[in-house]
């Protein structure tokens, strides 16, 4: 079949799903693009298309009143529909049960195998008048790419052959379940429970992929939910557009035809709608799994598939290479009244709260795998799965939104004439600026060209070596981000150990960040300290708040490894990293870290500049009540700290009185208040309440590390707040000496850890 029989073909299947005469002249139009030809044809074929069904129904009717049903052989039963078997109907050791769903080219059947165990499965089957080349490529494509895969959320091929007519056919488990959406409402799933079925359908794709398999038509309709155990499982079907990466899925040719979509509209990606099918990647997948979990979270797709359906073919590409799509956030706001209540109740949550829960890590991590442009996508599935897995274990994730300069090309390609003569005219100034130059220096040039050339042959000689080094870096990298997802992190740890990078890099920081908080957890001082203070130099490009929160993880280990010699560097390292930062958050951790030890007038000097910046408010910077009064009762903690190394034991003893009045409940942060508030009341000479005081922070931080330390979160307070309030607590300890037993349970003390 030629390319233009088979844009004949695609344009006549597409015309004939829509049924409404307007819209279908209208989709005609656009589809056609004047061609005459073409839509003579296809409307000639769309006349025709009532008397051809006529035809085989009434035929079929006839042959069964000739021969009459006994004399009709089982396995040649008349089908109940052109295209269908008959209901109790053998296939080889099949028996047909039941259809129970209906692709482009395929028909799928419950069926009972006979033998050699008796078992319900899956047939599927390519429609009668569908079997031209390229469909039955396409078909046996999807029975290669299944029976490439094992894996626990991907439907097993168990079988495959071909019927009386050589029509071919393939077994499949049989997954009874629903589809992932309507699963989800009807059983209520809060977000945390959808992100964790989403979470396991990015493995099977990476699983897929990994295999060198494209799904391509990642929608909730492929994916379906069965219980195991009562245990909701995700199984992923329907690989029947899938592409191999590498090498033929099967010996024949598998083509697309010029401008035939492959996919599903609302959640097909931008280079998908180019209409190129040899420029897609496992990317194209990304940015479906993107759609998905904008629909599991919002309720919505991105692009609302009716509109794109009815704004023809054209309208549809640019709408899904160019249209940036809502935030999830915007997007459930936008809703009306009771949409957006019946949205929430089918997340378990009140609107308000769900409208919170979008904004912020799960707002970035959507429109993150959204990107139009694949490179800024996550690179792989299991990528997208470990930013939702840290942003369910409350941990920075790596998603950004997109930077001034990323915007500005947008812009650019948005306005394209616009640019372009401006560019122009740019050009030709540049160009006889240019010129006059060189007529100017030409004899001077001439010399300076061979000894560049000579100085370029050995940069690029340097530079090659220096790119080679640096993708051996990358692919360390990436591979140990794989190790940590698939908690294994003592491999990780040993091949980041092998890796010096050259230059920043997000990855390269969230692996050391993992690798190094594994060793604190487990009391490996030494390597925590190594690997926390490589992160240092790795995590430069990253945001303020995951950078300040790093120094306090690097500082702590230090610290405990027994480096203490190295902490000086350390110090100097933070105050010049954060000089001149203008954030209240950053200045007050900054701070805290560089007063772990007693330091002399030179030593805390330079913190004047921080202290006033720490005291600033946090207006831009915390989105409610709540956290504004968390990050003012650590504020208090730092100048609580401060004031006590400059021997301002009443104002320290005042911060702390402050720290402990604040009406949420952070342990460490309370045990950290109670150790300070001890030795500055010992150096009042208030001995009494200086034992007191640090007998209750001695009973948190030592129930705490009896019960085991855990990544923790920041409410609760994270591991590394725990390890600071031990080492003051030893500083406490030589100070003042072992304090007398802790409290009994009642005393007003006791009774009131959060207040004096």
């Amino acid at each position: 079949m030629n390319a233009a029989a088979q844009r004949e073909e695609a344009v006549f299947y597409a015309a004939l799903k829509v049924t409404d005469p307007g819209q279908r002249a209208a989709f005609l139009e656009q589809a056609c693009a004047g061609d005459t030809g073409l839509r003579a044809n296809v409307e000639e074929l769309l006349a025709s298309q009532p008397d051809v069904e006529d035809f085989f129904a009434e035929g079929g009717a006839a042959l069964k009143m000739i021969v009459g049903d006994a004399s009709v052989p089982a396995g040649l039963a008349a089908p109940t529909r052109l295209g269908e078997e008959e209901i109790g109907s053998r296939i080889g050791r099949y028996k047909l049960l039941q259809k129970i769903g209906e692709g482009g080219c395929g028909v799928v059947y419950m069926a009972e195998q006979q033998e050699p165990v008796r078992r319900r499965v899956a047939l599927k089957i390519i429609k009668l008048g569908m079997d031209t080349k390229n469909v039955i490529a396409r078909f046996e494509a999807e029975r290669q790419a299944l029976a490439l895969m094992d894996h626990l959320n991907i439907a097993r091929v168990l079988d495959g052959g071909a019927t009386h007519t050589g029509r071919p056919y393939f077994v499949m488990e049989l997954v009874r379940g629903i589809r992932i959406t309507d699963y989800c409402d009807q059983n209520h799933l809060d977000t945390r429970q959808r992100l964790d079925l989403f979470i396991q359908i990015c493995h099977a794709i990476q699983h897929a992929h990994q295999k060198g398999i494209i799904h391509r038509d990642i929608k909730p309709s492929n994916i379906l939910i069965t219980l195991h155990d009562g245990v909701p499982v995700p199984k992923v079907i329907d690989f029947g557009i899938a592409k191999a990466t590498e090498g033929p899925l099967t010996d024949k040719t598998l083509f697309t035809a010029y401008e035939q979509f492959i996919g599903t509209p609302a959640y097909m990606s931008p280079e998908q709608a180019e209409l190129s099918g040899l420029d897609i990647d496992t990317r194209s997948d990304i940015y479906s799994l993107g759609v998905l979990l904008y629909e599991l979270l919002t309720g919505r797709t991105p692009f609302d598939a009716k509109q794109l359906v009815q704004s023809g073919l054209d309208e549809m590409r640019r709408t899904i290479r160019e249209r940036e799509p809502q935030r999830p956030s915007t997007m459930v706001t936008t809703l009306q009244h009771a949409e957006l209540v019946i949205t929430a109740q089918r997340r378990h949550a009140e609107p308000p709260k769900l409208i919170l829960t979008l904004k912020g890590d799960l707002d970035w991590i959507v429109m993150k795998a959204l990107e139009k442009d694949r490179v800024r996508r996550y690179q792989t599935a299991n990528g997208l799965a470990m930013d939702v897995q840290r942003y369910l274990n409350n941990e920075p994730v790596v998603a950004r939104p997109p930077s001034r300069f990323y915007r500005f090309r947008k812009l650019v390609r948005r306005n394209r004439v616009v640019f372009a003569a401006a560019g122009a005219v740019a050009v030709a100034l540049l160009a006889g600026l240019c010129i006059c130059s060189w007529l100017l220096v030409r004899e001077r040039q001439a010399y300076r060209r061979a000894v560049q050339a000579e100085q370029e042959q050995a940069r690029l000689r340097l530079a090659a070596e220096s790119a080679r080094r640096q993708a051996e870096t990358r692919e360390r990298i990436a591979h140990a981000i794989m190790l940590v997802g698939q908690e294994r992190v003592a491999e990780a740890d040993k091949l980041i150990a092998e890796v010096s990078p050259t230059q920043p890099s997000f990855e390269c920081a969230a692996v050391l960040r993992s690798v190094g908080s594994w060793h604190a957890l487990r009391d490996e001082w030494e390597p925590a300290a190594q690997r926390l203070g490589a992160l240092l130099d790795a995590n430069v490009n990253d945001a303020w708040d995951d950078s300040s929160l790093d120094f306090l993880r690097a500082g702590v280990a230090l610290v405990e490894s027994g480096r203490t010699q190295d902490y000086q560097w350390f110090r100097e390292k933070a105050l010049s990293r954060f000089r001149d930062t203008s954030n209240p958050v950053s200045a007050e951790r900054i701070v805290k870290i560089a007063l772990l030890f007693p330091a002399d007038e030179k030593g805390t000097a330079p913190l004047d500049t921080l202290a006033k910046t720490a005291n600033k408010p946090f207006s831009g910077l915390i989105d409610n009540v709540e956290d504004e009064s968390f990050r003012a009762a650590w504020r208090a903690v730092s100048m609580a700290l401060l004031d006590y190394r400059r021997a301002n034991y009443a104002g320290s003893l005042d911060w702390c009185r402050q720290c402990l009045a604040f009406s949420d409940y952070n342990a460490p942060r309370i045990a950290t208040a109670r150790i300070l508030r001890a030795m500055a009341c010992f150096q009042l000479h208030q001995t009494a309440e200086a034992n007191a005081e640090l007998a209750q922070g001695r009973n948190l931080v030592e129930g705490k590390f009896k019960a085991g330390l855990d990544v923790g979160a920041a409410a609760q307070g994270f591991w590394f707040d725990w390890v600071f309030a031990r080492i003051l607590l030893r500083e406490a300890t030589g100070l003042i000496g072992e304090s007398p037993a802790p409290l009994p349970v009642g005393s007003p003390a006791a009774s009131h850890p959060g207040g004096e």
